[in-house]
């Protein structure tokens, strides 16, 4: 029997192609995990015994350099698999996970990610298309960060978290999930001090309005103009 109902994640793109005793088959060994606010899921570094899909919420994927300096990787949407260690051929977690808000998981014990993939071809397909997606857009950022001035770093930086997690309200678009400007610089490479003045001007400006741990873009095409323009 299923841990959770097939009907809730079948639409998911995880499970694009699978049939639905293939579903079931990959559900059948999976385990529902709840997560509050600012828990860790797993930590950079510890032994990963598990990989996950984000049913609800919201997960803040961090790394630690050498340096000491943390560094936003990405956050994890609901339907998305995180924590796919065996995947990119690791025994340890490379990153943090965090719940950014109360979060629901399913977690799957990495003993059965051989037999999975094999059993159900498509479901590694899908893993494969995750992780190139996500390492398509690493490199774009990495090419923001050797390339771009900051203001255009950060205003891709929020284009992207709206086209991952906006929402319209009578004010613009809200990135619906809680997010510091201190997260905003550590997905950009830059200071607090850098974001609190760009998204001030903005702000000014009439582009975004921004609170405690909350931003809505009201002129998303023109910080799209911003973002793109060609000044260095």
């Amino acid at each position: 029997m299923s841990a959770i109902d097939r009907s809730l994640v079948a639409c998911l793109p995880i499970f694009a192609e699978c049939s639905s005793e293939q579903i079931d088959d990959i559900l059948r060994e999976a385990r529902p995990a709840r997560f509050e606010k600012n828990a860790n899921v797993f930590e950079q570094g510890e032994k990963a015994a598990h990989f996950y899909l984000l049913l609800h919420g919201r997960i803040r994927a961090c790394k630690l350099t050498p340096a000491g300096e943390e560094v936003v990787i990405r956050f994890i949407a609901p339907g998305e698999m995180f924590g796919v260690a065996m995947a990119i051929g690791r025994d340890a977690y490379p990153a943090t996970a965090t719940a950014v808000v109360d979060s629901l998981v399913l977690a799957w014990p990495n003993s059965a990610w051989p037999s999975l993939l094999a059993r159900n071809p498509a479901l590694a397909v899908n893993t494969m298309r995750t992780l190139g997606a996500r390492l398509e857009e690493s490199q774009t950022r990495v090419i923001e960060m050797s390339t771009e001035a900051v203001e255009r770093r950060v205003a891709h930086a929020i284009l992207r978290l709206v086209n991952q997690a906006g929402r319209k309200t009578d004010d613009g678009v809200l990135i619906d999930f809680p997010i510091s400007r201190q997260d905003i610089a550590r997905m950009t490479g830059t200071t607090l001090h850098t974001v609190s003045r760009i998204l001030s001007a903005w702000q000014t400006l009439g582009l975004i309005s921004s609170g405690r741990q909350k931003i809505v873009v009201r002129e998303p095409h023109k910080l799209y103009l911003l973002a793109e323009s060609s000044e260095k």
